[in-house]
């Protein structure tokens, strides 16, 4: 270095030009190291861990769970599933498969302790198939249906835990509501529809209709993706003798499957 002063002198042109190019390599060094080596190993570059499906777990199963894998959670939302205990984990993000570093924090969606309430609709008077709309519309579900004796075929009082239920009383979102519904026949047998060969969703109206009650669906030949499936068995058959409340078991599946046999 000394001898390259020597040569040009510190303060020539020379000498300070080779000042500067030196300073320059010395943070472009300085710069490579920082980037391509401190800072990679400082931030983990390149280490990442995919994320565990936490969906349906208790909460209280987390921190040891994803401690375990160098992860965190946050609790950013709540909402409410019937279908799954309180607390329990309904939705997460990152999604599980996503690849993270070490330390992310996983947002999570937990289901509430206590359901929303909603109003019971007033379905007194109106058809069974006008009460199962609306209860679907209003998130509750139709319950066992009871016959009485009256001339129409319409609700005439709701139930809900066995007791009698006035419209607008606030119940749990997912609630059963049982109706009570006149036969309209005075409790006289009747035949029933030959419902194969009609569409599932149309066989279903005309059973609540009938003030019957749907029982068991059997599908017939894989599932229903692309394509509305048909009846392709009923019990009782068709013509059959039937009271209101029986109970009306239905296979369905795509048009052209075969049904399966009844039974020794």
């Amino acid at each position: 270095m000394n001898f390259i002063y020597k040569k040009y002198g510190r303060n020539t042109l020379g000498g300070i030009l080779l000042s500067i190019l030196l300073a320059l390599i010395i943070i472009v060094v300085l710069i490579v190291i920082f980037f391509f080596s401190y800072l990679p190993r400082a931030t983990n570059h390149g280490e990442t861990i995919t994320v565990p499906n936490i969906e349906g777990m208790q909460i209280n199963q987390l921190e040891s769970f994803l401690g375990s894998k160098d992860l965190r959670f946050e609790v950013n939302d709540s909402s409410y599933s019937s279908e799954h205990p309180p607390l329990a984990v309904l939705k997460q993000y990152p999604h599980a498969g996503a690849k993270v570093k070490e330390g992310r924090k996983i947002f999570i969606s937990v289901n509430r302790i206590n359901p929303p309430t909603v109003p019971v609709p007033n379905l007194v008077d109106g058809s069974i198939v006008n009460a199962e709309a609306v209860l679907q519309s209003n998130e509750l579900k139709r319950g066992r249906i009871v016959q009485v004796p009256g001339p129409f075929n319409v609700v005439k009082e709701m139930k809900y835990k066995g007791a009698h239920i006035e419209p607008d009383v606030r119940v749990p979102k997912g609630s059963v509501i049982d109706l009570v519904v006149e036969s309209g026949n005075n409790g006289r047998p009747f035949p029933i529809d030959d419902l194969v060969g009609q569409e599932f969703e149309d066989g279903k109206l005309y059973i609540l209709g009938a003030n019957l009650n749907l029982g068991d669906v059997e599908l017939v030949g894989g599932d229903t993706v692309g394509y509305k499936p048909i009846v392709l068995k009923q019990k009782p058959e068709g013509g059959e003798n039937v009271k209101v409340g029986d109970v009306v078991t239905l296979w369905i599946g795509k048009a052209g499957t075969e049904p399966p046999e009844d039974e020794d």
